[in-house]
């Protein structure tokens, strides 16, 4: 299941789609070449968790919501420098994280598409629960 900005609006488009990995790839394709975008994915059978990806240009970062009450961002793999801030979409608005959080984008995609074949984050690096 999975939700993502519009490429043709920009917005994000909240309607859940249950399709295959290859769709999602497509639609992560599309935004990708739009410079940016925003999307939420879990597993068709259960409501968590949820990965998120956000990304401007080559930059990225992921949440995990493991339950309603529990969200948790990856640590950033040094791609911009601790003091740095970048912005990406969340939904339909730019937020400002530091570099602390900050992926490159095919690593970023690389963890979500594992996400999506595993349906387990615990694995994935460092998070820190916010």
């Amino acid at each position: 299941m999975w939700a993502a900005t519009s490429p043709r609006s920009g917005l994000f488009d909240p309607v859940e789609r249950r399709t295959e990995v290859e769709d999602l790839s497509d639609r992560f394709g599309d935004l990708r070449s739009c410079g940016r975008g925003y999307l939420e994915v879990r597993s068709p059978i259960r409501e968590f968790p949820v990965l998120t990806l956000a990304f401007r240009d080559n930059h990225a970062v992921v949440h995990l919501m493991s339950d309603t009450e529990r969200m948790s961002l990856l640590v950033g793999d040094g791609t911009a420098p601790s003091g740095a801030e970048v912005e990406v979409p969340i939904m339909d608005d730019l937020t400002v994280f530091t570099g602390d959080f900050v992926l490159d984008i095919d690593r970023a995609w690389d963890l979500v598409h594992d996400f999506t074949q595993t349906w387990v984050a615990g694995a994935m690096d460092e998070w820190c629960e916010l």
